[in-house]
């Protein structure tokens, strides 16, 4: 018998803490889960899935008009919020029934309520019962960040568009990531007069700069509006409802709705983790080692609370590497190198491997090749949107070392890419493999 009520206690069950749930007590651990809000966390709660969903539903705007072009007789669409918001809230509210019978197959205790540290083995949970657990992992994800600024409660997060009553028909988007430009090409393509509002002068940083560009250019060229370097000021609200954006310098923008889109810290505040010694970084995120083990010898944690990737499928195998670290006996941590990662932007961006700058940076010479064309699909449809794929290759090993495209369904395409870029194929390897046509994906054997 144990010495503790359960041999894990996760706080957290979204997609990392899910994970090494149920990997752990298939390997034989007592297991309980503390869930505060919702199973499924960020990703299927109220990230990726259900933004991926709207991403689907804007497509249909420029995939209607497209349609005449190849002999449709389509007629002018209308589109209704509701009927969308309401589908997407249905199939997350399907996806968490499906991941709380996951924990339910596998034993694991779930536990709707707040958890907080109260010691290296011990959680106390809203209700006030305290628990025991020989190994806690701390799996609490991020947390959108609200600028400080008068007027800031007017404005939304990424946790609550999903909610809206209405789509606006004026929205200022502040921030220049992922979240920012995804959300920028879902408003536009429902109707709604979008600005994009960034205190810094470029878009996605990390990105490579070639793709971040275009995606810049064929944005302002579908008529979104950005201001660069803008320093916003306060938000007014008027006696209608609607809203001012004030800035240091330059003119106000009128607008339905704020969207705040300026990135995520870690969730850590007030877990307690200082009564068990947790160490955390300047950004509030846990510091831990390779094997995702924190500065107190039996607390852990994995996913975006740790910040070293936040995205989603990092965070599943963190958790499954941790569980078969600890319970399974087997040693393991993840590999970081290579990790693929895209942009559900209107068209989307995906990329793999190093940058041109970060490979000149770090390889010294190398090699560009890229293919800049118009879809074939595009050509039809009347469109002058171009497509851009980039190769970076080691100069002095002919090896692939990065992979950037931007354009129809590039995130699909890269997935399989990225495969030969983690596998060190060369670019000889991609040449003397046989084009599929016609295709957008032959591009990238075809590079010159």
């Amino acid at each position: 018998m144990s010495d503790y009520d359960f041999d894990l206690f996760v706080i957290g069950a979204g997609s990392g803490g899910v994970r090494a749930s149920r990997i752990a007590a298939a390997h034989g651990a007592k297991v309980a889960v503390a869930e505060e809000f919702r199973v499924g966390g960020t990703c299927v709660i109220r990230g990726c899935v259900p933004k991926k969903l709207l991403i689907y539903g804007a497509h249909f705007a420029e995939d209607l008009k497209d349609a005449r072009r190849f002999g449709w007789n389509v007629p002018d669409c209308g589109f209704e919020w509701t009927t969308l918001r309401d589908n997407v809230l249905s199939e997350v509210d399907r996806l968490e029934g499906l991941y709380k019978n996951t924990l339910d197959n596998h034993k694991v205790e779930m536990i709707a309520e707040r958890a907080t540290v109260t010691g290296p083995h011990s959680v106390k949970l809203a209700s006030g019962r305290e628990v025991s657990a020989k190994t806690i992992l701390i799996a609490t994800g991020a947390w959108p960040i609200i600028p400080e600024m008068e007027g800031a409660e007017h404005g939304i997060t990424s946790n609550e568009v999903f909610h809206l009553d209405e789509c606006p028909s004026r929205i200022v988007i502040v921030g220049g990531g992922y979240i920012a430009n995804e959300f920028a090409g879902i408003f536009h393509q429902f109707g709604a007069h979008v600005t994009m509002v960034n205190r810094g002068g470029t878009l996605l940083r990390g990105y490579d700069e070639t793709v971040r560009d275009r995606l810049l250019q064929i944005s302002t060229m579908k008529g979104i509006n950005f201001r660069f370097n803008a320093k916003m000021e306060k938000i007014d609200k008027n006696e209608d409802g609607t809203l001012c954006v004030r800035f240091e310098s330059g003119d106000p923008v009128a607008a339905d709705l704020v969207l705040f889109a300026t990135g995520r810290r870690p969730h850590t505040e007030g877990l307690g983790l200082e009564t068990a010694g947790v160490e955390l970084n300047d950004k509030g995120a846990i510091k831990v080692d390779d094997y995702s083990q924190s500065s107190c010898e039996s607390i852990y944690a994995v996913g975006d609370v740790t910040d070293r990737l936040q995205l989603t499928p990092v965070a599943i195998r963190e958790g499954h590497a941790f569980a078969d670290t600890v319970f399974g006996g087997n040693r393991r941590k993840v590999d970081y190198n290579c990790v693929p990662s895209a942009v559900f932007s209107h068209p989307p961006l995906a990329g793999v491997g190093m940058t041109e700058a970060e490979a000149r940076n770090k390889l010294g010479t190398v090699k560009i090749y890229t293919s800049d064309f118009r879809p074939m699909k595009n050509v039809l449809a009347g469109r002058d949107e171009r497509a851009l794929y980039k190769m970076i290759v080691d100069a002095t090993t002919d090896r692939v070392v990065g992979l950037h495209m931007i354009g129809p369904d590039a995130p699909e395409i890269l997935q399989a890419a990225a495969v030969a870029v983690k596998a060190g194929l060369t670019k000889q390897d991609f040449d003397d493999t046989v084009a599929l046509h016609p295709s957008m994906a032959e591009e990238l054997v075809l590079l010159k």
